[in-house]
């Protein structure tokens, strides 16, 4: 039986996901507007704020009937990580919009760029709203190590997108950082499909045991992609001249993207080595006490 909870759309993180409707809205409203042709670019930024309105929008629709409650998953959990997966993509588009079509001259993609940025600080507050507290019980997306998980995966697939078999091919060197990429991005998705669904038991030992063996390990390979892929991908590799050229034509440079894999993989190892720590002090010290 369907019962109608109108407590959800007045508590703070209703109202927020309300605003988060309306900005994400209004965005791709005033993209498609504008129209625009076949473009990876555009089309990811497109996905990103309608996924994100759909997708919000179900997510009040079900806590409103309060159908959320008999859903066989860990609703906290999804709510808290799509919250954190929604601020990352929504910062990517309010950064990859504006340096592709924005111009000075161009009202609605301003417009856009500003709706889609005031819509990604609003992501960011819900997910300090949906993040527990200290002392709170909760699932495990919705801690800091949860939601570097979330963090983790989503910079390994900004890695995946920026990756040309012709860059690393060529060495076995680029190719082991391809692995560790691919390697550690399975772990996260794997342990954020788990925790949704509930399965943690299906491991094979304790969870926190595991999380930190791995999240060590993580560390370990991320260390080795951060020194050897600069080195062998900048080896005998200056960047072309056209790559300095500004907007798009510099932006897509393969060179470019080189760079991108480069600070990525220094990104996701600090992720790695917060997320370590917090696994150390959830096991031996909270637990403990």
């Amino acid at each position: 039986m369907v019962t109608l909870d109108f407590r959800t759309l007045t508590v703070p993180v209703g109202i927020v996901r309300i605003l988060e409707m309306i900005l994400t809205c209004i965005t791709f409203s005033l993209v498609a507007s504008v129209g625009r042709g076949i473009d990876s670019f555009w089309t990811w930024c497109m996905f990103t704020w309608c996924f994100c309105f759909c997708v919000t929008f179900l997510i009040l629709l079900l806590e409103f009937t309060s159908l959320s409650s008999k859903l066989p998953i860990s609703w906290d959990d999804f709510t808290t990580a799509f919250a954190m997966l929604a601020t990352l993509m929504i910062l990517a588009a309010s950064i990859i919009y504006p340096i592709f079509f924005a111009c000075s001259n161009c009202g609605k993609q301003i417009g856009a760029t500003v709706t889609s940025c005031l819509a990604f600080i609003l992501y960011a507050v819900e997910v300090g709203l949906t993040r527990a507290k200290p002392g709170e019980l909760s699932g495990f997306l919705s801690t800091v190590s949860g939601l570097l998980k979330v963090l983790e995966a989503f910079v390994a697939c900004i890695i995946f997108i920026c990756l040309e078999p012709t860059q690393y091919t060529r060495f076995a060197g680029l190719q082991w950082c391809v692995a560790v990429y691919s390697i550690c991005f399975i772990f996260a998705l794997v342990v954020i499909i788990f925790t949704i669904c509930r399965l943690l038991s299906l491991f094979p030992a304790p969870f926190d045991k595991i999380l930190i063996a791995c999240n060590v390990l993580a560390v370990l390979m991320y260390i080795t992609a951060v020194v050897i892929w600069p080195l062998y991908s900048f080896k005998n590799n200056p960047r072309p001249s056209w790559c300095a050229a500004g907007g798009r034509l510099g932006a897509v440079c393969p060179w470019n993207k080189l760079v991108v894999i480069s600070f990525m993989t220094c990104f996701n190892l600090v992720a790695y080595i917060v997320d370590t720590f917090y696994s150390f002090r959830l096991v031996f010290f909270v637990s403990r006490t």
